[in-house]
């Protein structure tokens, strides 16, 4: 699978062919939030997993976030219901607990292509790192290395910083855990409070899960309210010791199918 190189910082990830305005595609105004930008959530409850499809609702030009192989079908059929060209199937980080559905939208997606970190360790058409950014249309993701979780975990934020999508760095009043995969819980309590933290304290985050049944928080309420990340880093580091998890279902599965962009070979 071929890697492309990126530059950093001023990067942008032109599409591979243009791309002409639906003329059937639901009106994009009941999908858009106050910045213009479409967005739609969507929920695999096994694993509890968000994914996001973004999208400039001019050009149509979109991306997808954490796609899960077992929702694929729903996924691409919305895709093509809204009249969208997804270009890129984009991984927060390397998942343990479900199978990326990146390898099979690509697929049933003409013209998408895979993106991942390059801390990641795992193969994808693009590899990325911190500073990199992702164009779709007029609008842009930027990405931010946010390790702890697992070494090759990326938030991305949008341009305007309205908005970050941020895996399993930071969940609703949570965050991932640490205790595999490179996990290390002072690297995440430095990624969320200087990078994550440092963002406006409007900005809407969007987690790669939740299980408590919200769907969305800001900058401001987890400073406030995380019972976590509101701590000192080490009251912080004293918690995730002793979390005491059951080792996800999925982790020797997910983890090496995941490496090869969700498609065993």
């Amino acid at each position: 699978m071929a890697t492309i190189t990126l530059s950093r910082r001023l990067l942008l990830l032109l599409p591979l062919s243009p791309t002409p305005t639906s003329t059937t595609a639901t009106p994009a105004r009941k999908y858009s939030l106050a910045n213009g930008v479409m967005l739609r959530q969507l929920f695999e409850k096994v694993s509890s997993t968000y994914t996001y499809i973004l999208a400039d609702p001019h050009t149509r030009e979109a991306i997808i976030i954490d796609p899960v192989l077992e929702e694929v079908t729903r996924d691409s059929r919305l895709i093509h219901e809204l009249g969208l060209k997804v270009l890129y199937a984009a991984n927060t980080h390397c998942h343990a607990d479900h199978i990326t559905g990146t390898g099979v939208l690509k697929s049933l997606l003409p013209g998408c292509r895979s993106v991942i970190s390059r801390d990641s360790g795992a193969r994808a058409d693009i590899l990325i790192s911190d500073g990199d950014v992702i164009k779709f249309g007029s609008y842009y993701l930027r990405a931010i290395s946010t390790p702890g979780h697992t070494d090759g975990c990326l938030t991305y934020v949008l341009n305007d910083n309205s908005l970050a999508f941020t895996g399993d760095a930071i969940l609703i009043r949570g965050c991932g855990r640490t205790d595999f995969q490179q996990g290390s819980s002072k690297t995440l309590y430095e990624s969320v409070h200087k990078k994550i933290f440092s963002l406006p304290a409007s900005c809407l985050l969007y987690p790669a899960h939740d299980y408590t049944g919200q769907s969305v928080t800001t900058v401001e309420e987890e400073i406030r309210y995380n019972p976590r990340l509101s701590k000192t880093l080490e009251e912080f580091i004293h918690i995730m010791d002793n979390l005491n998890l059951p080792k996800p279902n999925l982790i020797d599965i997910a983890v090496p199918a995941n490496i090869q962009c969700g498609i065993q070979d």
